[in-house]
């Protein structure tokens, strides 16, 4: 009986080995999903131009980009937002994607889809099961999502492109990819109230900007002697800005040429002058002396424009070839194009005199003071 017992358990354990090896043979792994290639997430500002399209917790625009390679029917393609690339899927926290929509696919090879939302975390697109070509390109948006609110946080996100229209089944084509939140660098400065203004014998560019560090000394010498005959002429310039809202205007302030107790006449009112009698004037523009032949002066550089470049020789110093000389005289203002700051611009002011044939000698000598005060 023992025996026979033996045998028994024998066969036994025999016809257990037997099915274990059928079973073996006859199990097997699913088929697996091809890998989705050329993958990207693009984090794209929303409708909040502040918010950049990394920023934590802002709702954004997410752009994925990806080549499907497997040619056949596609009807659903899924979204899993997750913590980590593989394993358990945790939604990052603050991700909202119940509210998302589908955004422009124009730019995709496969198209035709609307946007399932109902979960945050898994939304997904369906459309009618359509044929796609091997390696086609998928471009698609969904708006309207929120970022995690964890900042400098990377995510995950897990494609998985389904031949269903509601991701059932098995996945045929998956791939992941990665993104983060990052951190917004906000830069901040201060522009204070401003007016910059220099004179000079000359004042130059730097870049083809006016540079007051370029003012000469503003110790001039007229360019002959005085004579009776001839006009003798003389230049300086000036350059102002001003980001005050109602600009800047400049006087001249000083005495007319004096020599002890002799003077040259000032011009009183803006007109030519005439070679043999007494007369000391300024004005702002290029002039061609009428009583010579001698040329003095430039415009106003660069050009007003009436927009950035809004300065301007005002009334009774504006006229070329005649010139007036009044202390306290507004000169020139930044008024043109209306009220506004002005980008730095160049004035070159032009001196003239003639006296009559009676006129003491001496050396005559002038300090003129230009004031520029801004309007702010």
């Amino acid at each position: 009986m023992k025996k026979q017992i033996g045998i028994y358990s024998r066969l036994l354990t025999v016809l257990a080995l037997v099915a274990t090896s059928l079973v073996q043979a006859i199990s097997f792994s699913p088929v697996g999903a091809s890998q989705i290639t050329n993958r990207s997430l693009q984090l794209i500002q929303g409708a909040d131009a502040d918010n950049g399209g990394s920023i934590a917790g802002a709702v954004v625009k997410h752009q994925f980009t990806f080549t499907l390679p497997t040619a056949g029917t596609v009807g659903s393609i899924q979204f899993e937002y997750c913590t980590l690339a593989a394993g358990t899927c945790t939604v990052p926290t603050g991700l909202a994607t119940t509210s998302a929509t589908l955004g422009d696919e124009s730019l995709s090879a496969v198209q035709g889809f609307s946007i399932v939302n109902t979960t945050d975390g898994t939304p997904y697109l369906t459309r009618t099961a359509s044929a796609t070509s091997a390696n086609d390109v998928a471009i698609l948006r969904l708006d309207s999502i929120t970022n995690p609110t964890d900042v400098n946080q990377t995510f995950f996100v897990r494609i998985s492109t389904f031949a269903s229209t509601d991701t059932t089944g098995g996945a045929v084509d998956t791939g992941t990819v990665a993104a983060s939140t990052a951190d917004p660098i906000v830069l901040s400065g201060t522009m204070p109230e401003s007016l910059v203004f220099c004179t000079g014998a000359t004042v130059s560019t730097t870049a083809l900007v006016p540079d007051c560090a370029t003012a000469t000394s503003g110790a001039i010498s007229f360019n002959q002697l005085f004579s009776p005959t001839d006009t003798a002429t003389a230049t300086s310039q000036m350059a102002a800005s001003t980001n005050a809202g109602f600009g800047y205007a400049i006087t001249v302030n000083g005495p007319t040429l004096t020599s002890g107790s002799n003077t040259v006449a000032p011009m009183s009112t803006a007109v030519a002058g005439v070679k043999g009698i007494g007369q000391f004037g300024i004005n702002l523009k290029a002039n061609t002396v009428s009583t010579s032949t001698i040329a003095i002066g430039t415009e106003i550089a660069p050009v007003s424009n009436g927009t950035n470049y809004r300065g301007q020789a005002l009334v009774d110093y504006n006229a070329a070839d005649t010139f007036k000389f009044t202390s306290g005289d507004s000169v020139a203002d930044s008024s043109n194009g209306g009220a506004g700051g002005t980008d730095a611009q160049i004035y070159t002011a032009s001196y003239i005199v003639n006296v009559p044939g009676s006129q003491p000698a001496g050396t005559y000598t002038t300090t003129l003071t230009y004031i520029c005060t801004p309007k702010f």
